[in-house]
């Protein structure tokens, strides 16, 4: 738990760096997040990505369809 505390308190410094230096909220947050993640911008999100995610929200997704 320790480890995920100090992760975060990086993550939001970064943040914050970030953003004094591109005065912009949007970019510094999605230039800190890891991609792997898959992190987008409400409101632009494709639509198999929406799909996903409601596929995940209902608690299945396509790989566990046989």
């Amino acid at each position: 738990v320790k480890e995920l505390m100090v992760f975060l308190d990086v993550s939001v410094f970064e943040i914050i760096l970030a953003y004094l230096e591109k005065r912009d909220w949007k970019e510094a947050f999605f230039s800190v997040l890891p991609q792997r993640k898959g992190a987008v911008p409400l409101g632009e999100a494709n639509d198999s990505s929406k799909d996903a995610l409601s596929a995940k929200e209902d608690g299945h997704s396509d790989s566990d369809s046989s």
